[in-house]
């Protein structure tokens, strides 16, 4: 082994951030459904109080108005008031609310439960079914029964069958649309989700891919560098995938790729990036480590790859990886810089015999 300075396991512990520009983008993509929305309902009420009846009654009229003019009140602080510099389902939330407020609203003023505008009321429930889980749009659901029970002043006949059947039948289009808005959304954010797995995921190893390892190691090497913190960069490549490729076939080689990720993965912390980097070469960020513990990880990879051989066809093939190390702050600044020198580590490993670990050192 080359030059190997093995330490006590220094590899200790460190929070994982996920990144938070992929929330706030799904996020911002539903804020601006939500926006729609609300304009929507703006637009629905004001064309009612134009062009139906209600202009003719000064009461009604002002009373729409004015329900109009502080729902947009309130649509406008949500949106350009900035009183929320980020996007969250909280804001969403009470978005919904006031909704389901300007709703009750117009409706108390046009009828009750014989208002043209009652079908309004499927406006928060698919803002809510897009946005917010599955009890949020129960509750929400719930909410707009006590609406129904309000406008319709049954709050006396509640044990009555017969009322109860009613307002059933009157909520049953909005139950209808929560049930299918909600299966639809589950589908659509499972089919996103899924999609980028599959996106950020080598599918031969379950690694990481190349855009999986930049999404997640950027924002942990971010902290690094925002509070002087260490971390270093292996990088990890197999010493027979040739071989074995040319003696046993390529079927052969992928699960000898497979097994190195399994040794890989099962020598790190769950705040450790992983991920192969391409071909037989492997990279992993560990984060909150230093390089003695760095160099004591690397070991204990080797040590798990020399001591799994792999089965071919009934042959033992005995297999090894040489492994490259640099490390923040002393070998760079930067993660591409870190990278880069662990490469060459690697390679030198690769130079002086193979199955060994090289620090990085300038030349």
């Amino acid at each position: 082994m080359a030059d190997m300075d093995i330490a006590p396991d220094t590899h200790a512990g460190g929070a994982r951030d996920s990144p938070l520009s992929l929330e706030q983008e799904e996020l911002r993509g539903i804020s601006r459904t939500v926006a729609e929305i609300h304009w929507l309902l703006l637009i629905l009420v004001l064309l009612y109080t134009v062009f139906s009846g209600a202009k003719d009654d000064p009461v009604i009229s002002a009373a729409l108005v004015a329900g109009l003019l502080f729902y947009a009140a309130l649509v406008m602080s949500f949106r350009y008031a900035n009183f929320y510099r980020n996007e969250s389902r909280w804001k969403v939330a009470i978005e919904t609310w006031g909704m389901i407020a300007a709703v009750v609203w117009s409706v108390w003023h046009t009828g009750k439960l014989a208002s043209p505008l009652l079908n309004l009321f499927l406006l928060p429930v698919i803002t809510s079914s897009l946005a917010l889980s599955k009890r949020a749009t129960l509750l929400l659901v719930g909410l707009i029964a006590a609406c129904f029970v309000l406008l319709g002043d049954g709050a006396g006949r509640l044990l009555s069958l017969s009322y109860v059947g009613e307002l059933a039948a009157q909520l049953a289009p909005v139950l209808l649309m929560a049930y299918i808005t909600t299966m639809f959304s589950a589908d659509i954010r499972y089919g996103l989700n899924r999609a980028k797995l599959l996106a950020e995921t080598d599918e031969l190893t379950g690694l990481f891919n190349l855009r999986g390892f930049s999404i997640a190691a950027n924002g942990l090497f971010g902290q690094a560098m925002r509070y002087g913190r260490p971390a270093c960069v292996m990088m990890v490549d197999s010493d027979n995938l040739k071989a074995v490729n040319d003696a046993h076939g390529h079927d052969a080689g992928n699960r000898l790729l497979q097994q190195l990720a399994r040794c890989i993965r099962s020598e790190l912390r769950h705040t450790d990036v992983p991920a192969r980097y391409g071909g037989d070469e492997f990279i992993v960020l560990l984060p909150e480590t230093p390089i003695k513990g760095a160099l004591d990880v690397a070991e204990r990879i080797r040590a798990a790859v020399a001591e799994t051989p792999l089965d071919a066809g009934g042959e033992r093939v005995g297999c090894s990886v040489s492994i490259g190390l640099a490390c923040f702050p002393e070998d760079g600044r930067t993660l591409e810089a870190i990278t880069a020198r662990a490469d060459r580590a690697m390679y030198n490993a690769k130079q002086a015999g193979r199955n060994r670990i090289e620090r990085y050192r300038a030349e």
